[in-house]
């Protein structure tokens, strides 16, 4: 049996508080004004959006996955500063050696701020209800994550959904341990479990506020009662109110079965625009944002606040849509690839610190290679290659995105127009299709074969190669417009070789293949930058978002 432990129990919160004393978390004052001074218990950070709803079953974007972070937790966290697996609600488990059952040991008297018991049969209870989501339910837009991790439900109408999934049953032989049952191997489930997708909720709450009842259709969810104002975790702040377009607001668990910390009160106010984020901080209405303009970083550190960055977990690349002829022939890729200068790149267009790609993931992710081929800055090699491939006067389609910062991609024009120089420096003329990000981007790279050359990319949602090469090219897609199904193949086999060591030599080998076959050209690891206040002391910056904010304290 492999096996994890940890010698002392911890938790994302409990190991982030060595940092903050008793004085902070029991210092008077006790102002609720976010713009006031020390010993405050309030901490307002400013959302880009709306949640899309308060049941992180439903979700799968970054401003939901803010806001459950404090409300739930899952069995598994992330230790923190990486995003690499760490007990949570479970204190250890245990994985067969056959891949095929994972024993959870179960933390001991944690209750659902509703009061119900965390036990095993709670976890049971979460397990069958994401595979029994039926009808609406199993749209890529609510049980998107179950979907792609699990690979499919009990049933479903959808032949390619039903019973397909790798998930069998599960049982708790005693309050304290869940067994989950697997019909087939699936070693990413660890890291998965860390995704608040697949946080724990409280049974009774569910069933109280029907919380199934999920109505429309599958690209126009309504949500049930409890989406929207009955979220029921364990974490260690609990729902309070949400006014869409407005603000979230959520109040401390005082029951809560770790360190509760300084900050009572957590108020996400919705402040869709970037510059208004930054202004809403210089006036003193927030205490932090996230998403920070690399234009912005300096004029902010010169103002007294402070810049903290999260380690990249992302890549930014340049796809190549081989839909396209001239873009099928494999030629005309290398020599695009040889004719970016990356290192100039980031050095004009990225945040400080951004490191310069030669994966399509992240050198911290277990099957990354050091030894793929990395196409060096070459421009006389690119026109060579052009030349033998009689495109000497090529001209092309680039697609990039407009209205948009992304944590891969604070400044997409930027980045278009030093990879157009270096392009019409070996000759091929550059035809610029700028488009707006939401929905017209997306729409076309993503649903049409209308497009040439596009810049795109990925924040990973957990520690695991598959969560992005199987992303990008775990089949066909209209976004890279080719068939290889020996490369499709190498893929999906490496996602379910039980034996680590086995698996990481699979995706080494799987990275290597697709840097010589060249699809795209992977650019760029940049540095995600948040903005906080000065008084605002350990922030727990995670590259995977798994920030829980009892850990914070504020004032001097």
């Amino acid at each position: 049996m492999k096996s994890w432990k940890l010698v002392a129990v911890s938790t994302v919160g409990a190991l982030a508080l060595t940092a903050c004393a008793a004085s902070d978390r029991d210092s008077d004052g006790g102002s609720t004004d976010g713009a006031s001074g020390g010993g405050r218990d309030t901490f307002i950070f400013a959302a880009s959006s709306d949640p899309a709803g308060l049941d992180p079953a439903f979700a799968n974007d970054g401003e939901s996955f803010r806001v459950a972070r404090q409300i739930f937790e899952g069995l598994v966290g992330t230790e923190p500063g990486t995003a690499d697996p760490a007990p949570l609600l479970a204190e250890s488990w245990e994985v067969s050696d056959d891949g095929l059952e994972y024993t959870f040991q179960l933390k001991e008297g944690v209750k659902f701020q509703d009061g119900t018991d965390f036990d095993g049969d709670a976890v049971c209870f979460n397990f069958d209800r994401w595979n029994n989501f039926t009808g609406v339910l199993q749209s890529e837009s609510l049980s998107y994550y179950w979907q792609k991790v699990n690979g499919g439900f009990a049933t479903s109408d959808v032949e390619a959904l039903n019973g397909t999934g790798k998930y069998e049953s599960c049982e708790a032989p005693d309050a304290s341990t869940a067994v989950v049952h697997l019909k087939s191997p699936l070693p990413e489930l660890i890291s998965a479990l860390s995704l608040p997708s697949f946080s724990m909720q409280s049974p009774t709450a569910l069933e109280e506020y029907d919380a199934d009842n999920v109505t429309g259709e599958g690209d126009a969810p309504v949500l049930p009662e409890y989406a929207n104002a009955h979220p029921t975790g364990t974490g260690p702040y609990e729902f309070d109110s949400w006014s869409p377009g407005e603000e979230v607001v959520l109040v401390a668990n005082e029951d809560y079965w770790g360190e509760q910390g300084q900050i009572k009160r957590i108020v996400f106010p919705i402040i869709s625009d970037a510059t208004a984020r930054r202004q809403a901080l210089q006036a003193g209405d927030i205490d932090g944002y996230d998403l920070v303009g690399p234009a912005d970083v300096e004029a902010l550190k010169s103002d007294g606040f402070q810049i903290v960055n999260r380690e990249p977990f992302n890549i930014l690349y340049l796809a190549m849509n081989q839909a396209k002829p001239e873009l099928a022939d494999l030629r005309v890729r290398q020599a695009i690839a040889y004719a970016i200068n990356k290192e100039a790149l980031v050095a004009q267009t990225l945040p400080e610190g951004t490191e310069v790609a030669t994966n399509f993931v992240p050198p911290s992710v277990s099957g990354w290679n050091a030894d793929v081929e990395t196409y060096d800055y070459d421009p006389d090699k690119a026109k060579a290659l052009l030349a033998e491939a009689g495109q000497s006067n090529l001209t092309l389609d680039f697609n990039y995105p407009t209205n948009v910062s992304r944590p891969y991609m604070p400044t997409p024009e930027q980045v278009f127009t030093a990879i157009k120089a270096d392009l019409e420096a070996v000759g091929i003329t550059v035809n610029a299709v700028p488009d707006p990000w939401n929905p017209e981007y997306l729409d076309k790279i993503q649903g049409t074969p209308d497009h040439g050359l596009h810049l795109l990319g990925w924040t990973g949602d957990y520690n695991d190669t598959y969560n992005f090469i199987g992303v990008f090219f775990g089949g066909p897609s209209n976004e890279w417009g080719f068939d290889n199904p020996a490369i499709f193949q190498a893929i999906n086999d490496a996602r379910y070789v039980a034996d680590i060591d086995e698996q990481k030599a699979a995706y080494e080998a799987a990275n290597a293949e697709l840097l010589e076959f060249l699809p795209g050209i992977p650019l760029a690891h940049p540095v995600p930058s948040l903005a906080f206040k000065d008084d605002v002391k350990g922030y727990p910056a995670s590259p995977v978002q798994d920030e829980v904010y009892n850990v914070i304290t504020l004032g001097d």
